[in-house]
């Protein structure tokens, strides 16, 4: 059966607040729907990374762990031996993970809490690391992948999916009708600042992996719609309960709180098709490789 594995040291404590509080309370309650809002990259990753039977995977921010599990299955296939370590900052996600993969009856998979920017993960252990939209939230980005770089074997590859800019991505203009009740600056969707989209800019993603020591970068768009509610009232409670909506929606007067609610439904109801609230989101899928043995 599943492993629990272990909790590693702590640097990025912001992050870890919000991933062990009501952040990461709220993606562990809801943790199928984001799983489904963003099914569309679980594939495209992994085969990107070249998972296959036989391999040992790392899947980075691996939240409810849906992709790590699915990793697992590719690696374990036809008895070959494989296996995939999910690592995240966040305990009650990772509850969710453990519980899934005991579901699932995956004997090929573990979990372990910890930052990945210092985790001790064993050197030269994996064939791929992978992530899906777990590598935004970097205190020292630089640092997590060269971390990350590390414990790949020489060779080996890493694949991962991050935001594109909020121009590339139509869920974040409900969010943006939000900004316009604030008198201050919203900040968010500024590319290379702190959050979902600090690799946004493909130069960045360049500087981030080279200063790493990554070599053969290779960078495409991947676009995929996810459901986001059963209408708009249903989506606008779902994304008002935490991340850029929630967040921005707490900065607003309380006497204008209502009118924002509104005004953030209403902007959803264009999207409400074929029974439901269906919303385009682009990614980067980035690939590259270690060059090397673990320095």
């Amino acid at each position: 059966m599943e492993k629990t594995g272990k909790t590693g040291r702590i640097v990025n404590t912001e992050q870890a607040e919000a991933w062990n509080g009501r952040e990461g309370e709220h993606w562990a309650a809801h943790r199928t729907r984001w799983d489904d809002v963003n099914e569309g990259l679980t594939a495209p990753l992994l085969d990107a990374a070249r998972v296959g039977p036989g391999d040992a995977v790392l899947d980075i921010g691996c939240g409810g762990g849906r992709t790590t599990r699915a990793a697992a299955r590719r690696a374990a296939a036809g008895g070959a031996g494989g296996r995939a370590l999910g690592v995240d900052l966040s305990a009650p996600m990772l509850a969710e993970a453990r519980a899934a993969a005991r579901r699932e009856q995956l004997a090929d998979v573990a979990f372990e809490q910890g930052d990945a920017q210092v985790h001790p993960l064993p050197e030269g252990a994996f064939d791929a690391a992978v992530s899906r939209h777990g590598v935004m939230f970097f205190a020292d980005p630089v640092a997590a992948f060269g971390n990350i770089r590390r414990a790949l074997r020489a060779g080996g590859r890493l694949a991962f999916a991050c935001a594109a800019p909020v121009e590339r991505n139509a869920w974040f203009r409900p969010v943006a009708v939000l900004a316009g009740f604030l008198d201050e600056e919203a900040g968010f969707g500024v590319p290379g600042g702190p959050g979902m989209f600090s690799l946004a800019e493909p130069d960045r993603i360049r500087e981030v992996l080279d200063g790493a020591g990554f070599a053969g970068l290779d960078l495409r768009p991947l676009v995929t719609e996810g459901v986001w509610g059963r209408d708009a009232e249903d989506a606008a409670a779902f994304l008002l309960a935490s991340g850029p909506g929630g967040h921005l929606l707490e900065r607003i007067p309380e006497a204008a709180r209502d009118e924002a609610r509104r005004a953030f439904t209403a902007s959803l109801r264009g999207f409400e098709r074929d029974g439901a609230v269906r919303m385009e989101s682009t990614a980067w899928l980035v690939t590259a490789r270690n060059p090397g043995p673990p320095r």
